[in-house]
């Protein structure tokens, strides 16, 4: 495509939107940077499907106000909006060839030369040689790509994403989040892509934002939030984790110890968000990828707990169930202080699994902690 204008700032402040007594979207106020793809991720009924709604103009908040740059949007109809929303349906015309489809926003706006921009992003999304087939001709990824660039070729400031990948299998929905991603790069301008699928979230996004009860939890670049949930909303939601709730009982420099049914776990302060001295509630959190099992060692030898580091944080318990998924192991352990482990671990090694019923010990580097406010 030709170089577009420059795109500005979506700016959303204190948006809301209550049906009744209930704030679907709850005085939001958020900023997503021209030209990034942000995500926002939640659970159904958290809100951001209605917060996108509003975006496209499909939806009047209840208070609040969206601008792009310095235009105010608010009260804009939703075709005058330099906004295009993509649908899971796509809502392609299937008596019209692919071509039709894509030219039909620009012929509706007037333009008359339609073939050399239709052509242009046809080559982007990669479709070219299929540009006079019918939609029904074409595989559920083909279609979706088909959509993004009827959506795209009116040159948008922002692109609205809802739930885009939901209608395709697994494998196909791998591969689309990589297109989409490319697409994006190329073309410049801003995804807001909602969906409640942390893998397709965390794989195509600079930014997410986790949405909970219409609020947002937490938001940052993916990695950092899944390394370092803030709450244990956001801790369950995006991955998986292990919870141990505890109480304060000491701080060593830059470690706290945390009591957990006896057994003293230490978590960096800095990885800390539960407030308060002594005595506290903490819920120690880790996950299971981060943890290493071993077999218990016979009280007579102590060579296999001496390869545990001094500083790791460690529980003993019995494996109850093993999942094998090709890539790694998944063990769930009970533990002596009758609480359950999820660990998982890449399969290096043929055949060195543990079994149900075996004895072990869970260990992790301290560092990998992080503390929630309990």
């Amino acid at each position: 495509m030709e170089q577009r204008r420059q795109v500005e700032d979506l700016r959303l402040t204190h948006l809301t939107k209550r049906f009744g007594e209930l704030a679907a979207v709850d005085d939001l106020t958020l900023t997503i940077p021209a030209g990034s793809f942000f995500a926002l991720l939640g659970a159904s009924g958290c809100g951001k499907t209605t917060t996108l709604r509003m975006v496209a103009g499909l939806e009047d908040p209840t208070e609040g106000t969206i601008h792009i740059g310095d235009q105010d949007i608010t009260n804009l109809r939703a075709f005058k909006r330099p906004v295009n929303t993509v649908f899971q349906s796509y809502a392609l015309f299937p008596h019209m060839d692919i071509f039709e489809n894509v030219a039909f926003g620009l012929k509706r706006r007037g333009i008359k030369d339609v073939k050399g921009p239709v052509e242009e992003i046809l080559e982007l999304v990669e479709l070219a040689p299929m540009a006079r087939r019918k939609p029904a001709q074409l595989s559920g990824g083909q279609q979706q790509r088909v959509a993004v660039a009827r959506a795209l070729i009116n040159q948008p400031d922002v692109l609205l994403l809802d739930e885009p990948l939901g209608a395709l299998d697994l494998k196909l929905r791998r591969q689309m989040q990589i297109e989409l991603k490319r697409i994006q790069t190329e073309v410049g301008t801003t995804f807001v892509h909602v969906t409640h699928d942390q893998e397709e979230a965390m794989t195509m996004a600079d930014t997410v934002a986790v949405m909970n009860s219409g609020r947002i939890e937490q938001m940052g670049h993916p990695a950092d939030i899944y390394e370092l949930p803030r709450t244990v909303f956001v801790a369950n939601f995006l991955g998986q984790s292990n919870l141990f709730p505890g109480r304060k009982v000491a701080t060593h420099g830059d470690l706290i110890d945390v009591d957990f049914a006896g057994h003293t776990l230490r978590v960096p302060t800095d990885r800390t968000f539960a407030e308060g001295g002594n005595g506290s509630d903490v819920i120690v959190g880790v996950r299971p990828e981060k943890m290493t099992i071993i077999d218990e060692p016979a009280p007579a030898d102590a060579t296999d707990a001496a390869t545990i580091p001094e500083s790791h944080n460690r529980l003993a318990g019995t494996v109850v169930d093993v999942s094998y998924t090709g890539v790694s192991t998944q063990y769930l352990v009970r533990t002596d202080a009758d609480s359950e482990i999820t660990v998982f671990e890449q399969n290096v090694l043929v055949g060195d699994r543990c079994e149900v019923g075996d004895r072990v010990i869970v260990h992790w580097a301290s560092e990998h902690s992080f503390g929630l406010a309990g």
